[in-house]
């Protein structure tokens, strides 16, 4: 399955997702949260996560008529985990538009995320029962305590890539790994099948996370929307900047070291010798490599599956993951 194939193929199912979650919030009773929920999600996106689980529940079999409902849990809590990140951050934009919080202050966007988050439980439970409850709860729990970790080591100078990957653990991949795991457990799917599909989640979303990092020095603005070295500007220790750090010389070390202590606007000035730092110790290689071994290992677990149009899109989708400019 080509890239093409693949983007088209996922673009008819998310308008279903659309579909049911535009049914689920007509029950909205209050104009301005209907304003600010409808912003948060109808503003773009592929909706992966609940993709995600509608296609692990169809390795199975054909998936139950309720699916729908639980796969849209993984939307809302997403939703509503960049709507709270925006507050922390005070981010203006988001995807080139104004911030809910922009727009109609912290107060009821924070509220609004709560609602998301109580609806996603709301749905777990009713559709998913108590394996989905659990699923979404710890996913939820892992997200949080990813925030707190990276608040307690955003002041350490050379964080290490342990700590790195257990932020992405919560912030990215914990979702997005509990959404496949859901839908393969309401499709009725043994263990072996639901520890398949948890791998792949979570190697998916942490080779996301790292093809990102990658795309912030390497990537074309034109594709990405961001300036490149954004990352570095901002004083981000994103992983190509971790295996530089660990394997530089003293001299380039303290030289890396230096640039990150100061002002943005001096960071600004040094990313093309940032960049070529982090060429120079193969960080950029290095950090491919991983995204690489994570993606093999990821697609390893779904030999167990018989093959399928599910099968050959999750396939494709970790192909696309890893082979993305945007």
């Amino acid at each position: 399955m080509n890239s093409s194939e693949l983007l088209a193929a996922l673009k008819q199912q998310a308008e279903m997702i659309n579909a049911t979650m535009r049914e689920d919030l007509t029950t909205i009773e209050s104009p301005l949260l209907a304003d600010i929920i409808n912003h948060a999600i109808f503003q773009g996106g592929k909706r992966v996560r609940p993709l995600l689980t509608m296609m692990a529940a169809t390795l199975i079999g054909p998936p139950p008529a309720d699916t729908p409902r639980l796969a849209i849990s993984f939307e809302y809590l997403h939703a509503a985990s960049l709507l709270h990140d925006d507050v922390i951050d005070h981010a203006d934009l988001r995807r080139g538009k104004e911030t809910a919080n922009k727009i109609w202050g912290i107060s009821p966007v924070i509220l609004a995320g709560d609602f998301l988050h109580a609806r996603a439980m709301s749905l777990a439970g009713a559709v998913g029962g108590r394996a989905g409850m659990e699923i979404i709860g710890q996913a939820t729990a892992a997200m949080v305590e990813a925030e707190f970790l990276q608040m307690q080591i955003a002041e350490e100078i050379i964080p290490d890539d342990a700590n790195y990957f257990r932020v992405l653990m919560g912030k990215t991949a914990a979702l997005i790994s509990a959404a496949c795991e859901a839908g393969v457990v309401h499709a009725g799917g043994n263990a072996e099948q639901r520890r398949a599909l948890r791998v792949y989640g979570t190697n998916l979303g942490l080779a996301f996370q790292i093809v990102d990092d990658l795309l912030d020095y390497l990537g074309d603005p034109a594709r990405t929307g961001k300036a490149v070295g954004n990352d570095f500007q901002e004083g981000k220790m994103t992983l190509p900047l971790i295996n530089t750090l660990a394997r530089a010389d003293e001299k380039d070390r303290d030289l890396l070291l230096a640039l990150l202590k100061g002002s943005a606007a001096e960071r600004q000035k040094q990313v093309a010798s940032a960049h070529g730092l982090i060429n120079k110790y193969q960080g950029f290689a290095v950090a491919r490599q991983k995204a690489q071994d994570l993606m093999d290992e990821a697609l390893s677990g779904l030999k167990i599956f018989s093959d399928g149009p599910a099968k050959d899109t999750l396939i494709g989708l970790a192909h696309y993951v890893l082979n993305r400019d945007k």
